[in-house]
């Protein structure tokens, strides 16, 4: 037994790094969708992988203010696409840790955030039981899909909406400046990317490629209402739905600077604007159908 890992290992080796990442590589799939409207596109594509009549949908509604109200609406758009099993879970930091929470987890196959503020959903699960189970769900084949506020707690790095330099709420995001815009600690279903919502509605291209210009080893993925990106375990995605994705790729950035006003420059960004249908390779960074 011993020698056969050390020679498993071994050959891990001599294949390289990429070998050895996938071997550690979750085997389910993340459907981040950027806001606005859920066509049937998205949400059946979202049951079917969670295993459709077979499978059981966890949903998270903390996001919202009002995380009681229309949940029967929210249980019917998965219902109406052929889940059986649906489980609402309004939970506070506290029940996160304890173990009638976390054993309503068993047997899950999709776990979903609705939409609203999404440091309402970390400052709930952050940290606790019940997200180190939702890893665990996604690491052995679960899928994990969120809208909007949901959508943005699936990266490492996560936007808050706020800002440190701009004092006008009024004209949000109206200069593209280092150390502007507030992050926190995301749930990192997404390490390799920052994952931005509402993105070409609401304008919201100078805060992502603040941040990329910042992070340029991370992809900025700009994703715009009625529309979202579908992670596969091979490191690609898929987009799908009614508007577009925007891929923000500063990892050959050259000669970042700033001006006096502490304005940002830099030459040889890489920017894709992806269709439905278009899909992306995250490991060598290009297009894959074009």
């Amino acid at each position: 037994m011993m020698r056969r890992t050390m020679r498993l290992l071994l050959g891990l080796l001599l294949l390289g790094p990429e070998a050895l990442w996938a071997q550690d590589a979750p085997r389910g799939h993340l459907v981040i969708i950027g806001g606005g409207r859920r066509g049937p596109e998205i949400m059946q594509r979202f049951v079917d992988l969670c295993g459709g009549p077979n499978g059981k949908i966890v949903l998270f509604p903390m996001a919202s203010a009002y995380a009681d109200s229309g949940i029967g609406e929210q249980i019917e758009g998965f219902t109406r696409y052929g889940a059986r099993s649906v489980v609402h879970l309004n939970i506070s930091r506290i029940e996160a840790d304890r173990d009638s929470i976390v054993h309503q987890l068993d047997g899950a196959t999709g776990i979903y955030f609705a939409g609203g503020d999404q440091s309402r959903l970390t400052a709930a699960l952050k940290g606790t039981r019940v997200e180190q189970r939702l890893h665990e769900i996604y690491r052995t084949g679960g899928t994990i899909g969120g809208t909007s506020a949901g959508a943005a707690v699936m990266s490492q790095m996560m936007i808050t909406g706020d800002e440190r330099a701009n004092p006008d709420s009024t004209n949000p995001y109206s200069f593209i400046r280092p150390g502007n815009i507030v992050t926190a600690e995301g749930f990192g279903f997404v390490e390799d990317a920052i994952v931005d919502q509402h993105f070409i509605r609401r304008k919201r291209f100078q805060r992502l490629l603040s941040l990329v210009l910042e992070h340029p080893a991370k992809l900025g993925i700009g994703i715009d209402e009625g529309t979202a990106v579908v992670m596969k375990p091979d490191r690609t995605f898929e987009v799908v739905g009614e508007a577009t994705v925007l891929v923000i790729d500063a990892s050959n950035v050259r000669n970042i600077g700033t001006n006096p006003k502490n304005d940002l420059a830099a030459s040889g960004i890489m920017l894709h604007l992806l269709k439905s249908g278009d899909r992306f390779d995250r490991s060598s960074r290009t297009v894959m159908n074009r």
